[in-house]
């Protein structure tokens, strides 16, 4: 029950993904400064959007929980933030790429774009130290969920201040000011974003239900043997929700 559409989500995002990967490299043209190596543009930056949006999707889920109580929204929450940080440096080894290529550097440090991303990076890399440092599993819930919150409201904050710097040389690709993309590279542009989050959402999804399932088995199974205990955060899962993201991953 817990793979319900699944199959179907993964179909759309196979055949997204296969449509995209078809006009980065037959329809899209080359850059008349960079050549070839711009067409890494269409991971690059649809990976740094996607991940950005979903620190504050997570957020978002974390609200929901903190109001509810609904350990499925905990559960949302932890999962998108997981995924976030592949996703996160994924974004970072393919801009260094792109850096090597067109700045001669694998990194440049007082490049704000950069730096911020690594920030937001190393900020959400410490969510599940913090989170699995607590043993109670509602205080764990609780505060992960401050946490992505908190994390959540930084990134837009971060955009904001990083797009008003002046003194950077990272490319502004999507501002009208210079023009922006040619219709071409826009369009397909749009269809990577599109098929970046259909990834996103497809592995959240399988993450989700295969933590879901993997409770339900474990409480069948002490319900089986008629051990109702709990044991500790980590090792095992509640009846319902369960005492622990870690212990089912």
């Amino acid at each position: 029950m817990h793979g319900k559409g699944l199959r179907a989500l993964s179909l759309v995002t196979f055949a997204a993904l296969a449509a995209t990967f078809a006009l980065v490299f037959f329809y899209a043209p080359l850059d008349a400064d960079q050549g070839f190596i711009q067409k890494i543009f269409y991971l690059h930056v649809p990976v740094a959007i996607v991940t950005l949006v979903a620190y504050v999707v997570a957020a978002g889920f974390a609200i929901a929980h903190l109001r509810t109580g609904n350990r499925q929204w905990d559960l949302r929450s932890y999962t998108t933030i997981h995924i976030a940080l592949i996703f996160n440096i994924v974004g970072l080894v393919t801009g260094s790429i792109w850096a090597k290529a067109s700045w001669g550097h694998w990194w440049v440090w007082d490049e704000p774009t950069l730096v911020s991303f690594l920030i937001v990076f190393l900020l959400f890399a410490t969510y599940q130290p913090l989170r699995f440092s607590i043993e109670d599993p509602e205080r764990q819930a609780r505060y992960a969920s401050v946490f992505s919150i908190m994390g959540g409201a930084f990134v837009p904050l971060n955009f904001i201040a990083v797009r008003e710097a002046t003194g950077y040389v990272h490319p502004r690709v999507l501002a009208s000011t210079d023009g922006g993309l040619p219709g071409s590279m826009a369009f397909v542009f749009v269809i990577a974003i599109i098929s970046v989050a259909l990834l996103f959402a497809t592995i959240v999804a399988y993450e989700i239900s295969s933590k879901n399932t993997s409770w339900q088995i474990r409480a069948l199974r002490r319900r089986a043997l008629g051990d109702d205990a709990v044991t500790p955060l980590g090792r095992t899962a509640a009846p319902t929700m369960g005492t622990s993201l870690r212990g089912a991953s």
